[in-house]
């Protein structure tokens, strides 16, 4: 599909859900789900940012991190939306509790979804910690023994552990699109960037019209993802090699400068989104590369769903118009 030039960028941004898609405007947030062949249930969400809150919270290259946690926070209540109404719908089939899943039952009763969100969000991030900051530290010390070219060469280290968590990631999604529903949610992610490049070209939100545009969007989360992997790498180069027992200290201190590369991130997210030239292009292939993986081509069904929610979040004072 050839590059499209849109006529106007506009702030409004979302993602993918279970059956769904959220829509985040600059006045309204709303969920939208399938719940039956002809019906859409639709939500607007109470989304006050951080920077809404705190005028900090704005400031260039601090807004990127408070982005990120209001994003999640967002994303999650998106998420339960969506999945106890398709569940309602019976558009995620059940299957027969086991009996630890009935113990669960009785003693969280209807909470049961939110306690198991809660706890699958922190084994997440555990395992995320692990896989892309200390494991990858961890095996190059174990191929970089004293006396070697690679013991204490920070370029080595640093090109290592990046090209492994670049595996690792695009690994993990490619093993997941593998899965019946999230080849369902890539196809709900790819009706969300569609119907935005529809609106941004400036034609009327329609299955047709949609159908025809690009499923590809500079400023999506899997781009965002794919910034932070590749400034790791660069931003490794600046911290210090540390062998033996105290090989931890690097990966901690990745974490901890971890709100500063969110912000460069977030700010290179904005960038790409905001202009159309040769440096955005190029900067915007790595995650355009990653988004063949992360969205899929929806049905018509999904493009409704994905005009209910983008209909919804449209501010009638073109407020979320950033460019034409």
């Amino acid at each position: 599909m050839k590059k499209e030039t849109p006529c106007k960028i506009t702030s409004i941004g979302g993602s993918a859900l279970i059956e769904g898609i959220m829509m985040r405007g600059p006045k309204k947030t709303t969920v939208a789900v399938r719940v039956g062949e002809e019906e859409i249930y639709t939500e607007n969400l109470d989304a006050k940012t951080l920077g809404e809150k705190y005028k900090f919270f704005k400031t260039p290259f601090i807004r990127g991190f408070a982005s990120l946690i209001d994003s999640m926070k967002l994303s999650y209540k998106s998420l339960m939306i969506s999945a106890n109404k398709a569940l309602e719908a019976g558009e995620i089939e059940e299957e027969e509790p086991g009996r630890f899943e009935k113990w669960l039952t009785e003693k969280f009763g209807d909470k049961l979804m939110s306690v198991l969100m809660v706890f699958s969000t922190i084994i997440g991030f555990a395992l995320a910690i692990f896989l892309f900051f200390f494991l990858p530290t961890f095996l190059y010390d174990l191929i970089a023994f004293e006396g070697s070219v690679l013991y204490g060469n920070v370029f080595f280290k640093s090109v290592f552990e990046g090209i492994l968590k670049i595996a690792l990631f695009l690994g993990y999604i490619v093993l997941v699109a593998r899965m019946n529903e999230m080849k369902r949610v890539f196809m709900y992610h790819g009706a969300e960037h569609k119907t935005i490049a529809c609106y941004e070209a400036g034609e009327e939100l329609t299955p047709e019209n949609i159908k025809k545009h690009t499923r590809f969007h500079p400023r999506c989360g899997t781009s965002f993802l794919v910034y932070m992997l590749i400034l790791g790498i660069l931003i490794g180069l600046f911290i210090p090699y540390f062998p033996g027992a105290f090989s931890w200290l690097r990966p901690a201190i990745k974490i901890l400068i971890l709100p500063i590369t969110c912000g460069i991130g977030y700010e290179l997210l904005r960038l790409c989104g905001k202009f159309n030239n040769a440096v955005t292009r190029a900067l915007s292939t790595p995650g355009i590369w990653a988004q063949h993986i992360t969205t899929k081509e929806p049905d018509e069904k999904m493009l409704e769903v994905a005009i209910a929610a983008m209909k919804s979040v449209i501010p009638e004072d073109g407020t979320d118009i950033v460019k034409k």
